[in-house]
C-alpha cells in the first residue's frame, strides 16, 4: 500500500467565514466548506443549493449556434437525410441518444452511427462519411468528437455531406472546415462555461434549435442522458454542469426512462436514489462495455427504446459484456502486474510502459488506470493491433502525459488526448526507443516526492460537530464530482470503540470515537485492512482522513464514515 500525502486546504479568512456562517445560520465549518466552493454570500449560496433550468446558459453566446440551428432548421423543414455521428464511451451514447431522439421528435428523416472501436477508431472515419454518403445524407451532425477531424471534414465535404461539429475536447491548430463547429473551448468561442460533456455541448444545440422553433421545453426530457454522460466522463460538476447533472439526476430518480429503468434493474441499484458516484461506478462501466467488447449501437438503442421488454434485453447484453469486459480486466491486470514486477526497476524508471501482443484493446485504458491507481507512476499500455502497438496512456497528478507524449512525436505514429489521459500509436521497432525516451522526459519532469498520492482535506473537524443539521447539508453539496467533491475532514486523536475487523477484499470495518466526544460512528476503509494489526493495539489513537456518506439500512438512515487514510500517533502509551 502506498504512502499518502495530506494536504489541508488554505485556511480561509476568519471575518468571511464567521460572516458566512452566520448569515446562513450554519456552522463555520460548512461555511469554509462552501467558500472553498467559491459559494461567498447568500445569493451565491442560494443558487449553489437551489439551482435553476432559469440559470443556465443562452445557448447562442456559443460561437456557431446562429449558423448550426439555422443549417439544423433548413434540413428539417426540407426533409433531409440527417446522420448523427457518435462515439462508442458513455458521453458519445448518451449525445448521441439525445441528439437522435430529439430529431425525431421533430419530425426528422435520421438515423445514427457509432464507429467500430478496432475497425475505425476514435473519431470521424472516412467509413462513417461514405456511409452517411451511401445513405443520401445532407447533413451531418457529430457528437462528442470531431474536433481534430480536419482531413474528414475535407472528406465529407468534397462528397457534398454538410458537417455540425458538437465537442468539448480540445482543439488542434487548425479548425476544420464544418459547416459550423460547436466547441465552448475552441479559441474564438467566448461561451461563458468551458466544462460541458460532449451530450451538454449537444443540448445547447437541441436547446438552441428549440428556442428558434418555439418549443423551448422540449429538449429538457433529455437531461437523464446529459446527467449520465456528465458524471461517467468526470467533467466538473460546477456551474451550469451542476444544473444540468442535478435536474438530470431528478428525472432519472423520479421517472427513468425504459432503458435507464432496465439498467438500473440489471445493475441491481435501487430507482429512486440514484448519485452521480453511482453512475460512475456502476452504470457507466455497463455501458462503456459494449463499446470496448461488442457493438456500441446496443447502448444507444437502450437509450432510444420506449419498449420495457427490449429494455430489458438489451440491459441483459449490457450485463453479459460488462460481466466478460471484468474478466478480461482482470486477466490482464495480473500479466501486467508480473511484467511489471519482472521487467521493471522503480529505482532506474519512474514510469511504467508495457506492451503485450495479445492485451484486449478495449480494456487496456482500464487496466493503466489500476496500475496507476497501485503504483503511482504514470503509465502507458499498448497491444499489437494491425502489426502497430496501440494503445493508452494514464497520467498522475501534476504530470502532463499529454505534453510528454508531444516531447516523443518523432517515435509516435500518432497521438491524441489531455494532460491525465491519451491514446497513442507506436511502430513495434520504435518501442524500445520510445519506453528509454518517454522515461528520461519523466524523471526530469517529476521528484521524489509527487510519487505519492495526495489527499486533499477540506477542513479540521471534530465529531461534536456532525449533528444531523450538519450532515443534511453537506449532503445537501449533492450532486458530488470534480469541482465539487464530496468534503473530506480530517479528524485528530480518533480511537477504536469495538474490535475493527476485515471484511470483503481487505476492507477495514470498525466504529470510532473521538477524545473528549461521545458520539460513535460507523466506518469503513477500502482497502487499508494493513491497520489492523496496530488499531488492535489498546488505547492506540489515530489521525484520519475520511468522508461522510450516507447509509440506508432496512429502511433506516444513517452517517457512515469513508475512511481515506489513517496515521497512528506517535503519542500512543503501550
Amino acid at each position: 500500500m502506498l504512502d499518502k500525502r495530506w494536504k489541508l486546504k488554505p485556511a480561509q479568512d476568519d471575518f468571511e467565514v464567521k460572516s458566512l456562517a452566520d448569515s446562513l445560520n450554519i456552522s463555520e465549518v460548512l461555511a469554509k466548506l462552501l467558500i472553498l466552493r467559491d459559494v461567498r454570500s447568500f445569493a451565491q449560496a442560494k443558487k449553489f443549493f437551489r439551482p435553476t433550468i432559469d440559470s443556465l446558459y443562452d445557448p447562442f453566446k456559443m460561437h456557431g449556434m446562429d449558423i448550426a440551428t439555422t443549417r439544423v432548421i433548413e434540413s428539417l423543414t426540407n426533409n433531409e437525410k440527417i446522420m448523427v455521428y457518435g462515439d462508442y464511451d458513455v458521453d458519445g451514447t448518451c449525445s448521441t441518444a439525445l441528439m437522435y431522439m430529439f430529431l425525431k421528435e421533430l419530425g426528422a428523416d435520421v438515423e445514427y452511427y457509432i464507429p467500430s472501436r478496432l475497425k475505425e477508431g476514435y473519431g470521424i472515419s472516412e467509413l462513417g462519411i461514405d456511409y452517411a454518403k451511401s445513405i443520401n445524407t445532407k447533413l451531418m451532425i457529430s457528437v462528442d468528437c470531431g474536433i481534430t477531424a480536419v482531413h474528414e471534414a475535407d472528406y465529407a465535404k468534397n462528397l457534398g455531406v454538410d458537417l455540425i461539429i458538437c465537442d468539448h475536447h480540445q482543439a488542434k491548430d487548425i479548425l476544420p472546415d464544418a459547416y459550423a463547429v460547436l466547441d465552448p473551448i475552441k479559441p474564438e468561442c467566448n461561451y461563458p462555461f468551458k466544462f460541458l460533456s460532449g451530450a451538454g455541448v449537444a443540448f445547447k444545440l437541441a436547446q438552441g434549435i428549440s428556442e428558434r422553433i418555439g418549443r423551448r421545453e422540449l429538449p429538457l426530457k433529455y437531461l437523464d442522458l446529459v446527467a449520465l454522460a456528465g458524471a461517467a466522463d468526470i467533467v466538473p460538476i460546477i456551474d451550469e454542469n451542476r444544473i444540468l447533472v442535478m435536474e438530470g439526476l431528478r428525472l432519472i430518480n423520479e421517472n427513468p426512462r425504459a432503458g435507464v429503468k432496465a439498467l438500473l434493474k440489471t445493475s441491481h441499484v435501487s430507482a429512486g436514489n440514484l448519485s452521480s458516484v453511482q453512475i460512475v461506478f456502476t452504470l457507466a462501466p455497463r455501458i462503456n462495455a459494449v463499446g470496448r467488447l461488442g457493438d456500441a449501437k446496443v447502448a444507444v438503442e437502450l437509450m432510444t427504446t420506449q419498449d420495457e421488454k427490449r429494455a430489458t434485453e438489451l440491459a441483459s447484453v449490457l450485463e453479459s459484456d460488462n460481466f466478460e469486459r471484468r474478466k478480461i480486466d482482470e486477466d490482464t491486470l495480473a500479466e501486467a502486474i508480473s511484467k511489471v514486477n519482472s521487467t521493471i526497476n522503480f529505482d532506474e524508471e519512474l514510469a511504467i510502459v508495457l506492451h503485450g501482443d495479445n492485451w484486449h484493446p478495449g480494456v487496456i485504458g482500464i487496466v493503466a488506470s489500476r496500475l496507476v491507481e497501485k503504483y503511482y507512476r504514470p503509465t502507458i499500455m499498448l497491444t499489437t493491433i494491425d502489426g502497430v502497438a496501440k494503445g493508452s496512456a494514464r497520467s498522475i497528478t501534476n504530470f502532463n502525459i499529454y505534453e510528454a507524449l508531444k516531447e516523443c512525436e518523432d517515435l509516435l505514429i500518432h497521438f491524441g488526448g489531455h494532460e491525465a489521459a491519451a491514446g497513442l500509436a507506436v511502430e513495434l521497432d520504435k518501442f524500445e526507443e520510445f519506453k528509454e525516451t518517454f522515461n528520461r522526459i519523466v524523471k526530469e519532469k517529476i521528484n521524489h516526492n509527487e510519487l505519492f498520492p495526495e489527499i486533499e482535506i477540506d477542513s479540521k473537524a471534530r465529531f461534536a460537530e456532525f449533528t444531523p443539521k450538519f450532515l443534511r447539508i453537506v449532503n445537501q453539496f449533492a450532486p458530488f464530482g470534480p469541482g465539487n467533491m464530496r468534503p473530506s475532514f480530517l479528524a485528530e486523536e480518533v480511537e477504536v470503540s469495538n474490535t475493527p475487523r476485515i471484511v470483503g477484499n481487505n476492507h477495514l470495518l470498525m466504529s470510532v470515537r473521538q477524545k473528549g466526544c461521545d458520539k460513535v460512528f460507523d466506518s469503513i476503509g477500502f482497502d487499508l485492512g494493513n491497520f489492523l494489526s496496530k488499531l488492535i493495539v489498546p488505547r492506540t489513537t489515530f489521525d484520519m482522513v475520511f468522508s461522510v456518506d450516507q447509509m440506508t439500512r432496512d429502511g433506516k438512515s444513517f452517517p457512515q464514515l469513508k475512511i481515506k487514510d489513517i496515521k497512528i500517533r506517535n503519542d500512543n502509551h503501550s
